[in-house]
């Protein structure tokens, strides 16, 4: 996973120490044949199939963040439709001895065009995958995949 070069300046000051990272979350959703699809990348780091996460950069605006992570991880443009959940991840310890912590803002998104492949070298697949035929996913990104198919309401916050 490639690491924002502010997150690098940061690491230069305080180490391996924990960092309160913000993050995003795009549940990319298009009908093929009348078929809900969802967008899933494989990632290079741990093979797993997600859907496109990232950082936010600095002043960035979430939404704007999301559909930039899925243009550079799956060369898609689409368009949020709603943010679907905010959340706290559990603290996490990468494998270089890096702890960070994220909070992540997991939207809704609409395809508008191209079709999935890697656009960078986080990923070595991307792809729509029909609802009812998802590759293995972890209950996390199952259940951040479930928060956004709803097409309308507030977003969901835990307590």
């Amino acid at each position: 996973m490639a690491i924002p070069s502010f997150v690098v300046d940061l690491r230069a000051s305080v180490g391996h120490h924990p960092l309160w990272l913000s993050g995003v979350t795009a549940v990319v959703l298009r009908e093929s044949d009348g078929v809900p699809e969802v967008l899933l990348v494989r990632r290079a780091d741990t093979g797993a199939w997600t859907p496109v996460t990232g950082i936010i950069d600095p002043g960035e605006q979430p939404a704007v963040a999301a559909a930039r992570e899925v243009l550079e991880e799956a060369s898609v443009v689409a368009v949020p439709e709603r943010l679907a959940w905010v959340n706290t991840l559990p603290p996490m310890r990468y494998a270089n001895g890096d702890q960070a912590q994220y909070l992540d803002h997991t939207f809704r998104f609409r395809w508008v065009s191209g079709e999935p492949t890697p656009g960078d070298d986080e990923n070595t697949e991307a792809a729509f995958f029909r609802l009812d035929a998802l590759p293995p996913i972890s209950s996390e990104m199952r259940t951040r995949i479930e928060r956004a198919l709803r097409p309308e309401g507030p977003a969901d916050f835990e307590f």
